[in-house]
């Protein structure tokens, strides 16, 4: 298992070489010896609309984060008296390296959030005793977190969300709806963002709390989407109580952790060294050159243009997120706009390279003929999920005028206003028109 003494830089800086190797070596042996490779299908990558989701096809899924976990080799680069390693960015790249040949836990897009988005906010606003209780058993798989933010009337203005939460004995209960969270079924705890001050303008008097999933008065239903799954849910919450010790932040304060919330999930994190790999700039994604090979038009130089068009896009797209992620992180007081850049050129590029792998593969995607023609046709039906989810693309453009270029904001009627009588009056203005 590594230790402190396997060259960490708990400074930011450099690791130790030696160290480095001699632990890219302990892992490549511990690989070898306890995990299984990767098979063809497997390399292909998970594609949305792949699974059942239900929460016995992840328990496989659980025991081998786990088995990652008591070997020391889950959250290399988290914090050491959370549970992680407390090794550098390097080691956690190094593992990730070797790791790629083989079979990792896939735990969903639950667990794309846990050790995302919402694992990067709770260990910058949770308190010590708040990560000391989960964050060890995030790490183990034994808790899977998902956002409960957006709300059926509060989708892109995130500050408009009604859940609300009221004072009770030791905790509080929270009633209200959220909506489009994606492996709400079978995850463990929701981190949900609810109204705590009704008499506070709409940034104000919101609070984050960890919600379990099964708790009383929490119901929990699947929505089913264009590809025929059901992965994302809508959740009611009917006075669901919660514990003081799970409430994330300062009480009102909840907009600040929102921002980093955001921030990570458009792409401003830490760099993820298993989401976003070293890439060769002149090795082309495997699956679209199996998807040409499939329908004939390996030598088509049609199809070659648009694979040649894809590749450099994709190649593009990455060095700009390593750019942002960059920026971000040697800044002390980045602009929280910058983030947006790599989220709307998704949402921007995802139809047109969806559309150009259907080019590709002419009519195989439309009878999902093997496992190429799915995953084509499965990236178009979801080739609109970046340009709508996390923000949408017209959010995203905003936020780089305003925050980033220093344009003007957009008119608002209810800036500094208490939100209750903002609601008030958007009743009385409906009632009246």
């Amino acid at each position: 298992m590594p230790s402190e003494t396997d060259g960490g830089a708990p400074d930011g800086g450099a690791p130790d070489g030696a160290a480095l190797d001699e632990f890219r070596l302990a892992a490549r042996r511990w690989l070898a010896a306890n995990l299984e490779r990767r098979d063809a299908a497997g390399q292909a990558g998970v594609v949305r609309g792949g699974g059942t989701h239900s929460a016995e096809e992840y328990l496989p899924e659980r025991a081998l984060q786990k088995k990652i976990y008591e070997a020391g080799y889950a959250g290399i680069n988290w914090p050491k008296e959370y549970g992680g390693q407390g090794l550098s960015d390097a080691h956690a790249r190094a593992f990730a390296q070797e790791a790629a040949p083989y079979r990792m836990p896939d735990l969903g897009h639950a667990g794309g959030t846990t050790y995302g988005p919402v694992s990067q906010t709770l260990l910058r606003h949770g308190s010590p005793e708040f990560l000391a209780r989960h964050v060890p058993r995030i790490l183990a798989g034994d808790e899977l977190f998902v956002q409960l933010f957006s709300e059926p009337d509060a989708g892109s203005d995130m500050a408009g969300i009604t859940t609300r939460a009221v004072r009770a004995e030791g905790g509080w209960l929270l009633t209200g709806s959220k909506v489009w969270t994606s492996g709400a079924a079978y995850a463990d705890f929701g981190l949900c963002l609810a109204r705590t001050n009704w008499d506070a303008p709409k940034h104000r008097g919101l609070t984050w709390f960890a919600v379990p999933m099964h708790a009383k008065g929490m119901s929990i239903q699947p929505i089913r989407e264009i590809t025929g799954e059901a992965e994302f849910c809508q959740e009611f919450l009917d006075e669901v109580w919660v514990s003081d010790d799970e409430v994330i932040g300062e009480v009102d304060q909840g907009w600040t952790v929102a921002q980093t919330m955001l921030l990570v999930e458009r792409g401003a994190g830490r760099d993820d060294p298993v989401n976003m790999p070293e890439t060769d700039p002149a090795v082309i994604d495997p699956f679209l050159v199996e998807l040409a090979r499939s329908v004939g038009r390996a030598e088509d130089p049609v199809a070659r243009q648009a694979l040649a068009r894809i590749h450099t896009a994709d190649w593009a797209r990455g060095q700009l997120g390593r750019r942002i992620t960059g920026l971000l992180r040697t800044s002390d007081r980045p602009a929280s706009g910058i983030a947006s850049y790599w989220k709307l050129a998704a949402g921007v590029y995802n139809p047109q390279r969806a559309r150009l792998i259907m080019e590709i593969g002419q009519g195989q995607p439309l009878v999902w003929r093997d496992a190429a023609g799915q995953r084509a046709a499965l990236e178009y039906l979801n080739s609109r999920v970046w340009s709508i989810a996390g923000g949408s693309n017209e959010m995203q453009r905003n936020a780089i005028s305003e925050r980033v270029l220093g344009l003007p904001r957009e008119p608002s009627f209810d800036r500094g206003r208490p939100f209750g009588e903002v609601l008030r009056s958007a009743r009385q203005w409906s009632e009246n028109n």
